[in-house]
């Protein structure tokens, strides 16, 4: 966000971060931006390329504005940096080919230490991410003063040859949940360009947009993104001044999303209402079944998906078909699209 810059708390780490915002080359717009999945080979669990690269075009085609790689949806904790990369690297060369050269990659940067987070966005952005998406370290959150977590952000944003998210996602990090004077105060950083809200709070969300003056598809603001985080609030953060959503549920009904997002912007409240219920309970089962739930349902509808990495189960043929008839209702809109 192009506002005066907030000074670091440690001068050592600002030695990669001097032009940044002003060399964005794909810009983050109002929309939709989806957490694809990482494929993998269901016998070697090797990277799955081809699937991945067919994936990402798949997103693209259905209208999202941009793609995050390295999310909960996507396995980071399951990868090697090395796999990190090659995952990044696959999905922008595919969008390329695709003539996507447009759609910027967010890659999940997160780490628990300052040192790593700043090495994975610096390895995010050698392999073709426009933004890195940071979330709050916290096996040591016990021991942290009162402003060790903004400081971290600071050390990252300033260091980061990329511009970054805030993630704030508390059921995934211990609990620590950023408040919405944290994130108005780190977007004063002119390398913090947005955040993602995966708290469900729509107040913080209204607080944040307000604040910052967040883009939206009728006002461009100052720029930043004030990002839900899930889809089954899509037209709740639309309504509270957001941007759009990050959101996992797009991976297997991108379709649905975008069209949600545009009956709201059309002012065709009635119909967004009705779509969001649809969505929300698609939602509901993507949140139960998680990356092993998400994965089966692509499988079935699909034709492709697969399985997580282990430690994750594979689902049983009883886990299959109720996976199925949950997203059952959700599909059928998606493929009327």
């Amino acid at each position: 966000m192009s506002l005066p810059a907030a000074a670091s708390s440690n001068g050592s780490l600002l030695d990669s971060s001097s032009e940044i915002s002003a060399s964005i080359k794909r810009p983050l717009i109002p929309g939709i931006y989806v957490p694809t999945v990482a494929f993998f080979d269901p016998a070697s669990e090797d990277l799955d390329f081809s699937t991945i690269k067919k994936h990402a075009v798949r997103l693209a085609r259905a209208g999202v504005a941009g793609i995050a790689t390295q999310g909960s949806n996507g396995e980071a904790v399951h990868l090697t940096h090395s796999e990190r990369k090659q995952v990044t690297i696959a999905t922008r060369q595919a969008l390329d080919e695709a003539n996507f050269q447009d759609i910027p990659i967010i890659v999940g940067c997160g780490s628990q230490s300052t040192r790593e987070t700043i090495e994975l966005c610096q390895e995010a952005a050698s392999s073709g991410g426009d933004y890195a998406l940071v979330l709050p370290p916290s096996y040591y959150k016990t021991l942290f003063h009162i402003d060790s977590v903004v400081e971290f952000f600071r050390d990252v944003a300033s260091a980061s040859p990329i511009p970054i998210i805030i993630y704030n996602y508390p059921g995934a990090v211990s609990g620590l949940d950023l408040t919405s004077d944290d994130i108005i105060d780190l977007a004063q950083h002119p390398n913090v360009i947005g955040c993602k809200l995966t708290c469900g709070n729509t107040g913080k969300l209204n607080r944040i947009a307000a604040a910052t003056r967040a883009a939206t598809f009728s006002e461009p603001g100052s720029g930043f993104m004030c990002l839900g985080g899930s889809a089954d609030f899509t037209l709740q953060t639309l309504i509270g001044g957001g941007s759009g959503i990050i959101g996992g549920l797009g991976n297997i009904s991108p379709k649905a999303c975008v069209e949600l997002m545009r009956l709201f912007e059309a002012g065709k409240t009635k119909e967004a209402r009705k779509m969001q219920a649809i969505v929300a309970r698609g939602d509901w089962a993507a949140i139960q079944g998680g990356i092993v739930g998400t994965k089966s349902a692509m499988q079935t509808y699909l034709g492709y998906g697969g399985y997580g990495r282990k430690p994750l189960p594979r689902p049983g043929k009883a886990e299959t078909g109720r996976w199925a008839k949950d997203f059952e209702e959700l599909m059928h809109l998606e493929k009327n699209l």
